[in-house]
């Protein structure tokens, strides 16, 4: 096949996903039934330097006694595309910035080269603000100590699509137990308890895909999450 032939079926392809999400979210298939807090957040009126600086001084888990850093996000603060992660690793500990390990260069390089858009354009976060000690993997009482810090990076940056990275963060957005093999792959609408959006704005949906460190593991899954952020992009407005 041609290259003007691939390149006609991209755009195809690019019409036909923005056509059918539309579609979802005017009908209502994928528009988020969003609960109300059962009580206001403790964050709900800081703005994000505020919260970075209420997150630097955290100690409401134990993760605060082995840190070195709390990592809590970077990027465009207005970004229509936000990654959300698991928690920092090594090197994301001691720099204090997201994904800047091996599976943060990866995820750097999907954003790029794969999808033409600069890294610092969009947002980059994690569930947990703390590395677990030996990158063990969240326990429950972390994540809901530390997800109301999430929740609030989202209320103010207000994207349009999360990509989450992996189990953990595909769980905590989507208020389920599935596993990210059976999830992802596919919009969802967003089932953040008490997220509140903006008026004139939508709930943002969410594409579950593999994490960029199982990735290093498993290069044949590269594939899986090229197909996933190809219809991020089609989705996306001006890429």
């Amino acid at each position: 096949m041609d290259r003007d032939s691939l390149r006609k079926d991209y755009i195809e392809l690019v019409a036909s996903v923005r056509e059918y999400v539309e579609e979802q979210l005017q009908f209502g298939f994928i528009e988020a039934e969003l609960s109300e807090p059962t009580e206001e957040s403790p964050y709900a009126d800081f703005d994000l330097p505020a919260l970075a600086t209420d997150a630097a001084s955290c100690t409401k888990c134990p993760l605060h006694e082995t840190r070195n850093s709390v990592v809590f996000g970077v990027g465009d603060t207005s970004a229509d595309l936000m990654f959300i992660g698991e928690a920092p690793g090594a090197d994301e500990d001691r720099h204090g910035e997201p994904f800047v390990g091996r599976a943060g260069q990866l995820l750097t390089q999907i954003i790029e080269a794969g999808m033409k858009l600069k890294r610092e354009n969009v947002y980059i976060a994690n569930v947990l603000k703390c590395r677990p000690p030996g990158n063990r993997n969240p326990e429950s009482d972390e994540v809901e100590t530390c997800s109301p810090y999430l929740v609030r990076q989202i209320e103010l940056i207000q994207p349009k699509v999360i990509v989450a990275l992996g189990s953990f963060a595909a769980q905590m957005m989507l208020g389920t137990k599935t596993g990210i093999t059976k999830l992802r792959g596919e919009f969802h609408p967003c089932n953040v308890p008490g997220l509140r959006v903006l008026p004139h704005k939508q709930p943002p949906v969410v594409m579950p895909t593999y994490h960029p460190a199982y990735l290093l593991r498993n290069p044949n899954a590269k594939r899986d999450v090229w197909e996933d952020v190809k219809k991020v992009l089609a989705f996306l407005p001006g890429t």
